[in-house]
């Protein structure tokens, strides 16, 4: 089944864009004008004035996400600008209502975000300027596409600043999949993390915080590579963020650093992995080739390169078997944040959704999923399906319900009403199974 869309039906698929404003109330009277706007906007204006606390009850603050950019790391596709990633914050907003029924607004930032007039790297401070200044209207702050290594402080201080959810989605939504799928891997092959060789290709915000993940889970060997090689603790031209994983070793290149490797995460550029390297690993490897558009390289040069050897192939593209995409975890994150009002994305919460998700793949599968994704075959859990599918409603409930459960045992949230919370979120999913969410 080739589902892979060519130029053409790319760009009419975009055709007028892809989101829209609905309103969330009738305005089809003089009475419901008058509620609408004047005289009857005044009322919970002059109560918000009183009681901060009234926006998240009068308002669409509590289920509004801003998906804010200034379009320095567009996909794998880098420094296109503002306006050239709206296709993407469009498409994240899209994503946002599918499968979290969270609402998502494009922010691109432009003429702001640089040092120099608008050339040079990201400018931090104006980028959270005026973040900090649009954030009253929302209830979380999803960054998005900023080249690091500006959004490490532009993540961290606006977490800071702000009472709402602040989370670059390039950071640590990629790390929460590649985490269960290391996880879903480990369970396949048998093998503990700390005995997992694993090499990461590309040292910006998704290859960092995923070194950092897997470290915090139990992996002691893990190697980072950058454009220039293995990030090796006597190189003299790393960032402090590169450094804190800089690593003592005779590999100098990629291809070194795979040879004996149980698992190499690919977040950094097309056809940089050649088929020798793939065999060069350890036996029953995995290789999460992630680089979107392009995977460091095709499944289909893995397999002939594997030839009847188990191995385990993951890519972030929705066109092929294992997708290891931030889709199985924004708006599921943002869902159980937003729902327990949590103060952050925290640490517990990231690591309460990569749990969940690796437990929902072990689970048999749902109807829906088969008749969205025929064609591949058996997609119980085995190498072909270490990762649960974008479409399987259950994603809906099980990672919001770990992720709010997190946020209050952790603190990140006050007391509230899980097993209640967890029921909601069951009927909700049942509605919106129907098409009745939201009125529909």
């Amino acid at each position: 089944m080739n589902i892979t869309p060519d130029r053409d039906a790319a760009l009419e698929y975009h055709l007028g864009g892809k989101v829209r404003m609905r309103a969330a109330r009738k305005l089809d009277s003089l009475r419901a004008l008058c509620l609408a706007y004047t005289p009857g906007v005044a009322v919970p204006v002059k109560e918000i004035h009183k009681d901060r606390a009234w926006l998240y009850r009068y308002t669409s603050k509590p289920n509004l996400v801003a998906v804010v950019t200034d379009g320095t790391a567009i996909l794998g596709l880098g420094d296109l600008g503002a306006e050239a990633s709206i296709p993407v914050m469009e498409g994240k907003a899209v994503l946002f209502k599918a499968f979290g029924d969270v609402d998502g607004w494009p922010v691109p930032l432009n003429h702001c975000r640089r040092e120099g007039k608008n050339t040079g790297p990201t400018d931090p401070q104006r980028v959270i300027d005026a973040t900090a200044a649009l954030a009253p209207m929302y209830g979380g702050i999803n960054l998005e596409d900023i080249a690091a290594p500006a959004c490490f402080e532009i993540e961290e201080r606006l977490d800071a600043m702000l009472d709402i959810p602040v989370f670059h989605d390039d950071q640590w939504g990629t790390a929460v999949i590649a985490l269960a799928a290391v996880m879903n891997y480990g369970a396949l092959c048998e093998r503990a993390f700390s005995e997992m060789r694993v090499v990461i290709n590309g040292a910006g915000a998704a290859g960092i915080r995923i070194a950092e993940m897997l470290k915090i889970s139990g992996a002691r060997h893990v190697t980072l590579c950058d454009s220039r090689g293995v990030v090796r603790s006597d190189r003299a031209d790393l960032t402090a963020k590169k450094r804190e994983h800089a690593v003592t070793t005779s590999a100098a290149t990629l291809a070194e650093a795979m040879r004996g490797a149980h698992v190499l995460i690919g977040v950094s550029a097309a056809d940089c992995v050649k088929p020798r390297d793939v065999q060069a690993m350890a036996e029953y490897p995995a290789i999460f080739a992630m680089a979107n558009p392009d995977p460091e390289i095709m499944p289909a040069t893995v397999a002939q390169a594997m030839g009847k050897k188990p191995y385990v192939m993951a890519t972030g593209r929705s066109d092929f078997p294992n997708q290891i995409n931030n889709v199985l975890g924004f708006p599921f994150l943002f869902r159980g944040a937003l729902d327990a009002r949590a103060r952050n994305i925290n640490l517990a919460m990231k690591i309460a959704a990569a749990r969940a998700l690796a437990a929902v793949a072990r689970q048999p599968v749902t109807r829906r999923v088969p008749s969205v994704y025929r064609g591949e075959g058996d997609i119980g859990f085995g190498p072909s399906h270490i990762i649960p599918k974008p479409f399987d409603a259950r994603l809906f409930v099980e990672v919001s319900y770990a992720v709010a459960e997190a946020a209050v045992q952790s603190g990140s949230a006050k007391a509230m009403d899980l097993p209640a919370y967890r029921q909601e979120l069951e009927k909700r999913n049942a509605r919106r199974a129907l098409g009745t969410e939201n009125g529909e």
